[in-house]
């Protein structure tokens, strides 16, 4: 009997957090402390991809404003800044019936953290380097 190939399906986290577009940076920052989370896709209106904001587009658009003061004005910082302005537009995607190796491919080709998992153009999930480490240690 020959194994089949693991796809996407089979690593993804399928709990994903989301914003909207409209949320503040600081509620990203909240989301992201609290549930140890790196990226956080997007969302307009109609519940549909629209972006994606990781922790270093905070720490570019939040942080660097306050670079040299306190706790205090970082998260002020943070709370004058809505997502739509510092998420990024562009975001790579793949579906749960791709192929985990082409999926890691396109991860390692393109140095990026993670690709969001639509299916039928919806969020089923996202794949990130996390889910590569749970699964090499199951």
């Amino acid at each position: 009997m020959i194994d089949s190939p693991l796809l996407v399906r089979d690593a993804m986290t399928r709990d994903v957090v989301t914003l909207d577009r409209n949320d503040k940076l600081l509620v990203a920052d909240d989301l992201m402390r609290l549930g140890r989370i790196r990226h956080l896709p997007v969302v307009n209106e109609d519940g549909e991809l629209a972006g994606i904001v990781s922790q270093r587009d905070l720490f570019h658009s939040g942080l660097i404003k306050a670079l040299g003061y306190g706790t205090h004005a970082q998260r002020q910082a943070l709370d004058m800044v809505v997502v739509k302005e510092a998420m990024r537009n562009q975001v790579l995607t793949t579906t749960p019936e791709t192929p985990l190796r082409e999926a890691a491919q396109v991860m390692l080709e393109r140095k990026i953290g993670c690709l969001v998992v639509l299916d039928g153009g919806r969020i089923a999930g996202i794949l990130t380097e996390s889910d590569f480490v749970k699964m090499a240690a199951r």
